[in-house]
């Protein structure tokens, strides 16, 4: 995922995460709002609850790696996902199915 593509600042994260709808399942929570550029930009939530340091990154890259695979970019939107305790439940094809399936939503 390239860089352009990121969602960093804190307020526009959180404007999108308490004004705009969201779609859920075990593994993942997106909020979805649209936007004014010419491509989507993503966000990845992991919490602290859910593991030490070296946990939530590794499953920050499987999840940027999912989205590079599944999401088409050229979309005009804003996503923040945030990733669930049950993600750890799944292996990782099961996690992409259950990701490809909320975005296929959008």
């Amino acid at each position: 995922m390239r860089k352009e593509y990121s969602l960093k600042r804190n307020e526009e994260i959180s404007k999108i995460v308490h004004s705009s709808k969201c779609i859920k399942n075990d593994s993942f929570v997106i909020y979805i709002k649209n936007n004014e550029m010419d491509h989507a930009r993503v966000c990845i939530s992991v919490s602290k609850k859910l593991g030490k340091a070296h946990l939530r990154n590794k499953t920050k890259r499987q999840v940027r790696m999912m989205i590079t695979e599944i999401l088409n970019f050229e979309k005009l939107v804003d996503l923040v996902i945030v990733v669930r305790k049950k993600y750890f439940d799944y292996d990782f094809a099961n996690n992409k199915a259950n990701l490809q399936n909320l975005i296929s939503r959008i």
